[in-house]
């Protein structure tokens, strides 16, 4: 049976909104440099493109990681299955390893691996670092599902009842909706009705807080509302932070909602304005996305070098290169 040709269409998330607010170089190169990549006689630079975009940096990886593993957990213990805490922990430990090894030989460029890992920026670009920076990589996996285990979400999700269980990190195919129009994705990690009725989503995070989060959740929200016919002012937003042992309640209500469909069309107009046809999501030349004024983004960039940032990055000290 004969695919549908794919159309890049014009979609919102969260991702993309901190893309363009960063790097309009790094977001041009992401959302439509690399377009078409994937097909076998893509042009050269086309290729590199949507290889490098598929690379995450180590910080991302660990949290990846993370979130894989809490994913299996909670789909095991949906299904009624026992789960020993230390098995979870050496399966992600042997994951780590695997990966590392799969990205330090680059075989990113020519063999497929895994869906959810592909290769590590600091690979790709040499960039040196002590044993003790991979040491901790690691460390921060298994504290945060240490802590996960021990924390009271592990009895909250055992309690659930079939049908109480909304989703469990979905994925893009399945968690988006649609808001003025615009396909808008936004994929819980954990969603679910608790005793009262009410409907919960929550993030794990394995970083520390900092400013958007709330937005985020509060796209989780209307995107649990819009699903599943709730009122939005009903659903309960939680942010988890893995690695600090807190939880931080998101407020949903119409003042919020407010604030977050503001963020929206702001976000949204801006990336149009940059759009030499909308209809079909068509960009302006590369020039109209110029890279940004501060080196401080390239750092952790995967594509440093179609860009032309490399030379200046490898001219800092090893301290600023690896921070």
């Amino acid at each position: 049976m004969r695919r549908p040709t794919l159309s890049n269409d014009f979609s919102w998330s969260k991702s993309r909104h901190e893309k363009f607010s960063e790097c309009l170089r790094s977001y041009y190169f992401y959302y439509y440099g690399s377009w078409g990549g994937w097909v076998a006689d893509a042009p050269r630079d086309v290729r590199e493109l949507y290889v490098l975009k598929k690379l995450a940096n180590r910080f991302s990886w660990a949290g990846s990681v993370v979130h894989e593993c809490i994913k299996d957990v909670l789909l095991d213990w949906r299904a009624g299955r026992v789960v020993d805490p230390a098995v979870v922990e050496a399966r992600a430990r042997k994951l780590m390893q695997d990966d590392f090894r799969h990205s330090r030989g680059k075989a990113y460029w020519t063999q497929k691996y895994r869906k959810q890992f592909t290769g590590l920026v600091e690979h790709e670009y040499g960039d040196v670092l002590p044993d003790e920076a991979w040491k901790q990589n690691w460390e921060t996996v298994r504290s945060a599902l240490a802590w996960f285990f021990t924390s009271r979400w592990p009895d909250l999700a055992r309690s659930l009842k079939p049908e109480q269980w909304l989703e469990v990190d979905a994925g893009f195919d399945f968690a988006h909706f649609t808001l003025e129009g615009l396909k808008v994705f936004a994929i819980p990690d954990f969603a679910f009705v608790d005793a009262d009725g009410t409907p919960v989503v929550v993030d794990w995070k394995t970083g520390k807080s900092r400013e958007g989060y709330d937005e985020q959740v509060l796209g989780y929200a209307l995107y649990v509302s819009q699903r599943y016919r709730f009122p939005v002012e009903k659903v309960r937003a939680s942010l988890v932070y893995l690695n600090e042992g807190k939880e931080q309640d998101v407020q949903v209500d119409m003042s919020a909602m407010a604030s977050f469909h503001k963020h929206f069309d702001t976000s949204v107009a801006k990336m149009r304005a940059l759009l030499k046809d909308p209809a079909t999501n068509t960009p302006l030349d590369m020039s109209a996305f110029p890279p940004s004024e501060s080196l401080t983004p390239c750092v952790r960039c995967v594509f440093r070098r179609p860009c032309g940032r490399e030379a200046a990055l490898a001219a800092q000290s090893p301290a600023q290169s690896v921070a």
